[in-house]
């Protein structure tokens, strides 16, 4: 099948390579229950080498650079208790921690959860955290800039490989809250 956005050889129903996704994101995919049908979420391989953006861009396609996303672990923390929350950005912006993010957890203090916290917690790989797959608990804050996009590129949950995803699709996931103004330039 061919890609609906970037330069790769082959794009493969997520739903018929569950082995090849983590097994969040695969189990998120077989019990999928949103209004856009799981097989339009897509993989692709990607070599691990070229997942710097300038290198990746360059390597599967310029448009990616305004169709990509990150999804980043934050921790927001009040009195004595942490909320974890995703946060998914264009890839050309970065995730406002100290503003919108705070405001919208209610914490008094928010900051990118630690390596080991954000693997940990997700089952992912640090560099392949997919906001498809989290924590049912989690809010998962999307920006609006993102979900809309027809496709959107997205970790996988492994650093080889990502999913390309209908931006109305993050919309539907778990604790999906969008917010105009989480990613800034």
């Amino acid at each position: 099948m061919r890609a609906p956005i970037g330069d790769f050889d082959i794009a493969t129903p997520a739903p018929d390579c569950l082995d090849e996704l983590t097994a969040p994101v695969a189990d998120a995919v077989r019990h999928w229950r949103g209004g856009v049908p799981a097989d339009r979420i897509l993989y692709v391989e990607t070599d691990p080498r070229w997942a710097d953006t300038a290198v990746f861009v360059e390597h599967y396609g310029r448009d990616l650079l305004e169709r990509s996303a990150n999804c980043v672990v934050v921790a927001g923390k009040r009195g004595g208790g942490t909320t974890l929350a995703a946060c998914v950005v264009l890839s050309n912006t970065r995730v406002d921690v100290n503003g919108v993010v705070r405001r919208q957890l209610g914490a008094r203090k928010a900051s990118f959860a630690a390596m080991d916290t954000a693997t940990g917690e997700t089952g992912m790989e640090y560099g392949g955290i997919t906001p498809v797959g989290l924590p049912a608990d989690w809010p998962v804050l999307v920006d609006a800039a993102v979900v809309d996009l027809p496709y959107v590129l997205v970790g996988s949950g492994r650093r080889r490989g990502k999913l390309l995803v209908p931006g109305k699709a993050l919309a539907e996931l778990p604790g999906a809250v969008v917010l105009e103004g989480l990613g800034v330039a």
